[in-house]
């Protein structure tokens, strides 16, 4: 494997300058497409790196339920520096599976008890709750239903609460919780991933915010919906559910509508900040993939002609 199987650890960080670009550049559908991509091949890679290393280092544990021709030297030469690469990916891998189990658990439950809360109502599109807490989010599962309070709504003109629920129906017809879900992931197994959670939080709801613009057909009704939102809503009750006026920056948003709406590109024109940046992210992640591949098919030919019959 050599050194190959360190590479997808530290690739990550090649997808930094596209996370900073892709969000101010790009149509925010395709930047939300792009680093969710991105995020889900790097963090994949990485994990996968990880649990070859912590074959290497298990082998080496006195009592360990691997077959002892593992523990072989032809084995561990096949990691550079594997007593202590080994051994430190055994917790690194536990750390990262409990980070992701924990963050897929907060996310069915915050979604499990916001379903809950509305078993009570009728089955509609739209569930308006008597709260004085001002908040609007999309819930996802099944069709889909757009929850907000009334006294958020009643802080809105009519023009301003169309706007409102255009954008929770792009959260909702875009399945944007599952870029945001994807992207958390991704951070828990790869701390280099934050900025690439950050920036999707940012685009999915720009995302929204240009097809709630194209569904009214005035951009300066969701900007002021969006601002005026933004002075009186908490946000949803969790990250990992899309929602309006958050999260910011919102003043970004707001100016993003008052101008032109975003040409809409596949990809970015090469010879460009972004489209330099985004070549970068895809060759990181191309090299990330190809790494742990090349690692994993390695290791496994050593540990076959390691293993006797």
């Amino acid at each position: 494997m050599g050194v190959f199987v360190f590479l997808p650890l530290v690739l990550p960080l090649s997808a930094w300058p596209v996370a900073r670009l892709a969000a101010h550049r790009l149509h925010p559908r395709t930047a939300t497409w792009l680093l969710s991509g991105v995020a889900a091949v790097l963090a994949l890679c990485s994990t996968l790196c990880l649990a070859l290393l912590v074959v290497v280092g298990t082998a080496q544990l006195p009592g360990n339920p691997l077959p002892d021709g593992w523990s072989d030297p032809e084995v561990r030469e096949a990691v550079p520096y594997d007593e202590v690469a080994g051994t430190a990916a055994i917790p690194l891998l536990a750390a990262v599976l409990v980070a992701c189990s924990a963050a897929a658990w907060h996310h069915h439950r915050v979604r499990r008890d916001a379903a809950r809360a509305l078993a009570g109502l009728r089955r509609t599109s739209v569930a308006v709750l008597p709260d004085a807490v001002p908040y609007a989010y999309a819930l996802p599962g099944g069709r889909g239903r757009i929850v907000a309070s009334t006294s958020l709504l009643d802080c809105l003109e009519p023009a301003e609460r169309r706007a409102l629920f255009a954008h929770e129906r792009a959260h909702l017809a875009g399945s944007h919780h599952r870029f945001l879900l994807t992207v958390r992931l991704a951070a828990r197994a790869s701390p280099f991933l934050r900025p690439l959670r950050t920036a999707v939080a940012y685009t999915a709801e720009r995302w929204a915010d240009e097809d709630a613009a194209a569904a009214t057909g005035n951009r300066r009704v969701v900007a002021r919906a969006i601002g005026k939102a933004a002075l009186l809503s908490r946000g949803a009750p969790a990250a990992t559910l899309a929602h309006f006026a958050a999260p910011g920056p919102v003043p970004r948003r707001v100016a993003a509508l008052l101008g032109p709406a975003p040409a809409a590109r596949v990809w970015p024109p090469a010879f460009t900040a972004v489209g330099l940046a985004a070549w970068g992210a895809a060759a990181g992640t191309t090299v990330s993939a190809l790494s742990s591949a090349n690692s994993a098919v390695t290791l496994f030919f050593v540990l076959k002609a390691a293993t006797p019959l």
